[in-house]
């Protein structure tokens, strides 16, 4: 399975980069990571607990960095294996670019495989799935690059109204 995308980061390329080679923003962003350890130049170790369809797995496996080159680009490759569930590997071809505004344009491009039981499941979950995955994975490190979205912090709304489901009923925040 193959997909592209692009997205505006208000960051320069040398933020954006450094962020891709770091071990707690990849697990701040990768949707389900429980852990990750190591670094760029050694490799990172990766538990991510997933829901695909009806099978629920956690995954173990390696991401490594290659074709590194400053703030320009890099592939990320990583393969998990997820017991009974089977397995799934990949990886991101990613390139960064300075706009005239002053900001990265990210574009990607992800091919994705899976085997085993999660290979069983049909390929619109799985192309579904993967395409979910990789958009959450940008988005999160937008976010985390960022900060959160500007209308977060300049609403206008009464702080009643800010309040969780849960603070609402009980009254508490």
């Amino acid at each position: 399975m193959h997909m592209s995308d692009a997205r505006e980061i208000q960051a320069d390329p040398a933020t954006v980069y450094a962020a891709l080679l770091d071990a707690e923003v990849l697990k701040a962003c990768v949707p389900g990571a429980q852990e990750v350890t190591g670094t760029a130049a050694d490799g990172f170790e990766a538990t991510v607990v997933q829901k695909v369809g009806p099978v629920k797995a956690t995954f173990k496996g390696q991401v490594t960095m290659s074709d590194m080159v400053e703030n320009e680009r890099l592939v990320i490759t990583g393969e998990g294996k997820g017991g009974a569930a089977g397995f799934a590997k990949g990886g991101a071809e990613v390139t960064l670019a300075l706009t005239d505004s002053g900001a990265t344009l990210l574009s990607y491009e992800v091919d994705a495989k899976v085997g085993g039981k999660l290979a069983q499941l049909g390929s619109r979950i799985i192309d579904g799935f993967a395409k979910k995955m990789a958009d959450q994975f940008f988005q999160n490190l937008q976010t985390t690059i960022e900060g959160p979205a500007a209308e977060d912090e300049a609403s206008d709304a009464p702080e009643e109204k800010k309040k969780g489901w849960i603070g609402r009923l009980t009254g508490r925040d």
